[in-house]
């Protein structure tokens, strides 16, 4: 790793990955918004798996870097100048970040209604495509105004950092479909994992099981709402479980595998762990015989509007899903600090002071 940190007064800077093991602190130009774009002064941002495998392996699953990527799509911020074309609001405005625009792509099918699927969407900060869409991880930049999502007063941007993998494992709890008086199983307590257990106890679960391979993940989870946690070596109390639900969002085979083997008859498996690209060695002969619905969950839609509210009202507590924060100087340790699952949930970069 390397940085190129300038000193001079008012230079901006964003954190870049350049390649495998590669991660830097570069000097960024001034943004030069288009006419429906607004300049955002970024707060705060979350450091996200997608953002740890581009810098530790050149790479997100199949979408590889070709060129220095600017990284970062779980930002919060407050609205420096407004759209030219007058559309997103005023200057001053604070925040949140829908990452995605929707795309034709090569005009395969996908329903009009998910546009998660639309075959030619974008993410901030991902390498899917070339050029590759820079992300936001720097002190200011220009987003599309219809990315942005004001703020209630009520919401800190710290707290608002979470918006946007709060809206992920929403969607992931809406494709388990009512999960009231439920037992739910979620296989990887991690950021994600804590997460949708949260949204979990919001919805009514009446059992959450927690899983993991790692004490601290489930310290946090029992915070959030678990009811009971197992180690992820502990097969057989796993496979015990017999939830209605299961989410896995370990995103490995073996986590898929203990899913699968830990849901009921008839049950469902929500999928939202992304695992690698290519075949993989999972029980599917137990699903068949069990009747089992594996449910994938991408990203999300207009899930965050009700997580910027369930926030803002505290309805969904989130606080200790973050267990680190560092100053964007400071990105590479706090990247080092990230990968390290066994002892950290969701690190944050600070760009700005916090309001």
């Amino acid at each position: 790793m390397a940085s190129s940190k300038a000193s001079l007064p008012g230079t901006l800077h964003g954190v870049v990955a350049h390649g495998a093991g590669d991660l830097r602190l570069d000097v960024v130009p001034e943004p030069n918004p288009a006419a429906d774009e607004s300049v955002v002064d970024i707060a705060f941002g979350g450091i996200c798996g997608s953002d740890l495998h581009y810098w530790l392996d050149g790479a997100a699953g199949e979408s590889v870097l070709r060129e220095p990527m600017l990284l970062g799509h779980e930002v919060v911020g407050t609205v420096a100048v407004a759209a030219r074309d007058g559309s997103g609001p005023p200057a001053g405005t604070r925040v949140a970040v829908h990452p995605a625009t929707p795309g034709p792509g090569d005009g395969s099918r996908y329903p009009p209604e998910r546009p998660n699927l639309s075959p030619g969407a974008t993410y901030l900060g991902s390498a899917a495509r070339f050029p590759h869409r820079a992300g936001a991880f720097a002190d200011r930049v220009a987003l599309p105004a219809r990315m942005l999502r004001p703020l209630p007063d009520s919401l800190t941007l710290r707290r608002a950092a979470l918006v946007e993998p709060a809206s992920v494992a929403w969607h992931a709890v809406s494709r388990a479909g009512d999960v009231t008086r439920k037992r739910v199983l979620v296989v990887g307590s991690g950021p994600i994992g804590a997460l949708i257990i949260a949204v979990l106890k919001l919805k009514g679960a009446r059992e959450i099981v927690a899983v993991d391979l790692h004490e601290q993940p489930l310290a946090m989870a029992r915070e959030l709402g678990a009811t009971r946690t197992i180690l992820a070596g502990d097969a057989d109390s796993i496979a015990l479980v017999d939830a209605d639900v299961t989410v896995e969002s370990s995103g490995s085979h073996r986590g898929l595998a203990s899913a699968i083997r830990g849901t009921t008859r008839g049950g469902r498996v929500v999928m939202v762990g992304l695992l690698p690209s290519g075949d993989q060695p999972v029980p599917i002969s137990l699903a068949i015989t069990r009747e089992l619905e594996l449910v994938g969950s991408f990203r999300f839609n207009d899930e965050i509007d009700e997580v910027i509210a369930a926030l803002a009202s505290e309805a969904l507590r989130v606080d200790p899903v973050v267990t680190h924060e560092f100053a964007a100087s400071d990105a590479l340790e706090a990247f080092e600090v990230a990968r390290d699952a066994a002892h950290s949930g969701k690190v944050l970069l600070r760009f700005g002071a916090p309001s």
